[in-house]
């Protein structure tokens, strides 16, 4: 059975034009409710305290579909799907789910609310689907889930402005940190040599002059008067530096590609679309393929 959105019957905020124009189920709106009533985020996901990387990427697809608000209308669903990428975003974080399983069961006590500044993700809801399924709809009402904490009701007035005056001094020590590292990375940069080649042509750094390692071949551009400068062991040193600078990028690119062919076949499995399948089956994946005659080299 399917309803028009009411107000009234989301436990929270009103929900917005998408959520209360659109047609939702009754089973949808008793999902929203359920992740809405969850106490951590285990419980959101679905997942033991002991589950894998994997596990987690398994509990995040399956959700994200369900609750992604351009295809669940249910009141509450946009904060519900907030909350989903909030909580694989920080447990899939090896850092932040130390630190949770240490302060996050610790929400009643106010005097440790402090805790939770930690427990923020590092990206938007949106941006962390889009990693996953490779764009799989279009922009929607989905915002930047700044806190950490799982709450579905909006800040009001008062609370935004008493977070305007504390914010410019907290703001300005959380800066101190980044400061510090842009001016010590500075004064870095400016006291160690630039490497004397490029994997891609580089004009400004005068890298224009095309050349192969010896042992993979690998391509890569170096200046004027390179040859003059790196003969024997130090040129050995330089091709050795290049490839495995090739590698790990190729290494890079081949898990992106592996990551988006994997989120559009579990996206079209999901939604039956047998055009999206046959495109995602004929999707290549290069760099993959390259590392694997790499690899067949280096074994040989």
């Amino acid at each position: 059975m399917r309803h028009r959105g009411h107000p009234e019957e989301a436990d929270g905020p009103a929900p917005g034009p998408q959520e209360s124009s659109k047609p939702y189920t009754a089973d949808q709106l008793e999902a929203v409710r359920k992740i809405k009533s969850c106490k951590d985020y285990y419980q959101i996901l679905g997942v033991e305290k002991t589950a894998s990387e994997e596990d987690l990427k398994k509990a995040y697809r399956k959700l994200a579909l369900k609750f992604h608000p351009d295809k669940n209308h249910a009141p509450g669903a946009t904060e519900a799907f907030k909350a989903i990428g909030n909580a694989y975003a920080v447990l899939s974080n090896t850092e932040k789910r130390r630190q949770y399983d240490q302060y996050g069961e610790e929400r009643s006590h106010p005097t440790r609310h402090r805790h939770y500044r930690d427990f923020e993700a590092d990206i938007s809801p949106e941006d962390l689907f889009n990693m996953f399924f490779g764009g799989g709809f279009p922009s929607s009402n989905v915002h930047v889930y700044r806190n950490g904490r799982m709450h579905f009701a909006q800040h009001n007035r008062q609370e935004r402005r008493e977070q305007q005056r504390d914010g410019g001094l907290a703001l300005f020590v959380q800066l101190m940190p980044i400061l510090i590292l842009i001016i010590v990375s500075a004064l870095s940069q400016m006291m160690v040599t630039q490497p004397p080649y490029s994997l891609s042509s580089r004009p400004s750094a005068g890298h224009i002059h095309k050349r192969h390692t010896s042992h993979l071949k690998v391509p890569f551009y170096v200046g004027e008067r390179f040859n003059e400068e790196y003969t024997g062991t130090n040129l050995k040193t330089v091709e050795r530096s290049v490839e495995e600078d090739y590698i790990s990028n190729l290494r890079n690119n081949c898990w992106k590609e592996k990551q988006q062919k994997e989120g559009l076949l579990y996206r079209a499995r999901y939604f039956g679309d047998s055009e999206l399948y046959q495109r995602a089956q004929r999707m290549g994946t290069p760099s993959c393929s390259r590392l694997s005659e790499i690899q067949v080299i280096l074994d040989g």
